[in-house]
């Protein structure tokens, strides 16, 4: 079960991979400098085994990127009581525990050596929690803020993961392989159900269309289609998009949801690309680049520098 200090005992984890040799070996992964706050994956949605399966697998690619990295998961919306017990620790719970522990490390160090000791545990909030959510939701935001100050602890929260472009390289992935898009522009492969239009679908109202409108250019750059960006939790949006992509000459359309996987009912994307007449891709998951982009959030708000070839690159 995962607990509030860390994975689930049992399950595997990603270990950084061994140093090659020669000259075009891989730059030695950076590690994470001491006194460096716990990355907390603040998750969405119900909990369930295939969420904590999937943020497992994130933060593990986060670890193997960044060598002694503390990573932690928190749950959103777990039920009252929810804690470390029944295998889904509640965002608060987590985020009060590395609070008290970044405070007994501190009264540690200070012990032992002095203020200097304990400053370099000072200058760094208690934890610094990511959301697992491709572009901003008001509401999941609100409850996360909501988290951090039951908690009492001084944590950071950091923006949503999008847009950027590699959630548009994970959106093109994931059209590939339903078969709504060819796989390699190099080689350009033809696909004889590819998707002339294309229905970014997301949760969260304008604020998240918007995000999402900015993936959608990129993946639109990546596949040369039209793509629109809509709500799936507004009635009808979906709809419209893919009728206004229809007006203007595409014929053959799919639903990409620009979403991880946890922040909407699966339910609901499948009615929505069945009311658009399309078919429909599968959310995001575990994408491997999705595990150092929210390392690259994490490392951007404490001001770390991931090699260019480590992570993902903050360019919003």
């Amino acid at each position: 079960m995962s607990s509030p200090t860390g994975p689930t005992p049992g399950l595997p984890v990603r270990m950084p991979r061994p140093r090659q040799p020669g000259r075009h070996r891989r730059p030695e992964p950076a590690a994470a400098p001491a006194g460096a706050p716990p990355l907390v994956l603040a998750v969405p949605g119900t909990p369930d085994i295939t969420t904590r399966r999937l943020a497992e697998e994130l933060l593990s690619i986060a670890r193997s990127e960044l060598p002694g990295l503390d990573a932690r998961i928190g749950y959103v919306d777990v039920t009252e009581g929810g804690d470390a017990g029944d295998g889904f620790p509640a965002l608060d719970a987590v985020l009060g525990h590395a609070s008290a522990q970044r405070a007994a490390r501190m009264a540690e160090a200070e012990a032992a050596e002095g203020p200097e000791g304990a400053a370099v545990w000072a200058q760094a909030p208690d934890a610094v929690v990511v959301p697992l959510l491709a572009g901003p939701d008001s509401a999941v935001v609100r409850r996360i803020r909501q988290a951090v100050m039951s908690s009492g602890s001084a944590s950071e929260l950091t923006d949503a993961l999008g847009p950027h472009p590699l959630l548009a390289e994970a959106l093109h992935v994931r059209l590939s392989e339903a078969g709504l898009a060819r796989a390699d522009r190099a080689r350009l492969f033809t696909v004889a159900t590819a998707a002339d239009g294309i229905v970014l679908a997301t949760v969260g109202g304008e604020e998240a269309v918007q995000s999402a409108g900015i993936t959608g250019m990129l993946l639109s750059a990546r596949l040369a289609v039209p793509v629109l960006a809509a709500a799936l939790d507004e009635d009808g949006a979906v709809a419209r998009a893919a009728d206004q992509l229809r007006g203007s000459g595409s014929r053959n359309l799919a639903l990409a949801p620009c979403l991880i996987g946890p922040e909407v009912d699966e339910t609901l994307t499948a009615m929505a690309a069945k009311e658009a007449g399309c078919a429909a891709a599968e959310p995001l998951g575990e994408y491997p680049s999705l595990g150092k982009l929210v390392l690259a959030t994490y490392a951007a708000a404490l001001g770390i520098t991931l090699p260019a070839a480590q992570g993902a690159t903050a360019a919003r």
